[in-house]
């Protein structure tokens, strides 16, 4: 699995212009992605190092401060730009797998009490955030 983490002061998510999840307080945006091979495992790195990473303000975590996360499925972090001027998106998992990982991450993140909010998985989406730092990292498992 890959991620993209953005500390964010706010932020949301909007399907055909409806706010489906949003920050109203300072946490995460995760922008979360799905590989052939990932499995249970990686779900549960995932899930680790989201809610674990010292990457929020003051070097706190996401449990620390039960700050929020708003999570993203985003199968475009598995494009591969090397050749040609297309993208090639062999590498992203299917959507019959992808998604039941994406949930799975989710509620791994419930699970530990972590205020989740989501967008919708294979919608077109508008995500709007505000970049606390600006503060981004990539988070392979």
């Amino acid at each position: 699995m890959r991620a993209v983490l953005q500390r964010a002061s706010r932020a949301q998510v909007r399907v055909d212009g409806v706010p489906v999840g949003e920050l109203t307080r300072p946490g995460l945006v995760a922008l979360v992605a799905a590989t052939h091979d990932d499995g249970p495992a990686q779900v549960a790195t995932m899930v680790r190092r989201i809610a674990e990473l010292r990457i929020l303000a003051e070097e706190e975590s996401v449990e620390s401060i039960q700050a929020p996360v708003l999570v993203v499925s985003q199968f475009t972090l598995y494009a591969d730009v090397r050749k040609g001027r297309r993208p090639s998106w062999s590498r992203a998992a299917t959507a019959s797998l992808a998604e039941p990982l994406i949930e799975a991450v989710i509620a791994g993140l419930r699970d530990r009490g972590v205020e989740v909010a989501t967008g919708r998985f294979g919608a077109q989406m508008e995500v709007e955030l505000v970049n606390d730092g600006p503060f981004t990292v990539i988070l392979d498992t």
